[in-house]
């Protein structure tokens, strides 16, 4: 009786140490494509308006906003926003990913 509960305890220990690594793949994979999709935004956002005085002017509120996690939305960062999105309306990217490119020009 001893060596079925032995191999019990070892099955159930291979199965969840599966479990823990499958989740562990699909949540690196996760922040993989976030952080995929963030640099493309900033690839776009910085190259298209390293010269834009209106965004350039956004960068203290878009400083403001990335380190009150998005509690702080200052005008200028609200005009480059609707300004970037009016000039590039096939980007999909937030308003974090943006304000983030911002900081990078």
């Amino acid at each position: 009786m001893s060596r079925l509960r032995l191999l019990s305890a070892a099955a159930l220990l291979a199965v969840a140490a599966n479990s823990h690594a499958t989740s562990f793949i699909v949540t690196t994979d996760a922040v993989v494509g976030a952080l995929k999709a963030t640099s493309d935004a900033t690839s776009d956002v910085t190259s298209s308006f390293k010269d834009d005085k209106i965004v350039r002017a956004a960068r203290d509120d878009a400083a403001s906003f990335v380190a009150s996690e998005g509690a702080i939305r200052g005008v200028r960062l609200e005009s480059a926003l609707e300004h970037i999105r009016k000039q590039v309306p096939q980007l999909s990217a937030t308003d974090a990913q943006l304000a983030q490119a911002i900081l990078t020009i």
